[in-house]
């Protein structure tokens, strides 16, 4: 399994894979077929506490991934059965503007380090 990150916004591509969704809320203004989500994986997303407290703020990083990390092992099901799937590439989309500080990088990070 080999895991890229792009804005859900961006033009859908065939070398994506399988895209997956990680955002809690649907992005505003996309329509679903525009987006092309393969899956939408809701609980693989922050919860909303976590995510208003984070607000994208790099000085918050290292504390919101091992909070983010806490919530993700209470799904860690949910995220077994979506991974165990797929073998192939998948991408995860996210909504957010910042590419360095979201929860798609955190998530690609704990996936990596745990699943693969």
């Amino acid at each position: 399994m080999f895991i890229k990150l792009k804005r859900v916004y961006e033009k859908p591509k065939e070398s994506d894979g399988i895209r997956i969704l990680v955002e809690r809320l649907w992005p505003r203004g996309l329509s679903k077929e525009k987006a092309r989500v393969d899956i939408w994986l809701k609980d693989a997303a922050p919860s909303t506490e976590l995510r208003k407290w984070f607000g994208h703020d790099p000085t918050k990083w290292v504390e919101f991934k091992k909070r983010y990390y806490k919530e993700l092992q209470k799904n860690e099901q949910v995220l077994k059965n979506a991974f165990d799937q797929h073998n192939e590439i998948i991408t995860f989309v996210y909504a957010s503007k910042e590419q360095e500080f979201n929860n798609a990088v955190a998530l690609k990070e704990y996936v990596e380090k745990f699943f693969i």
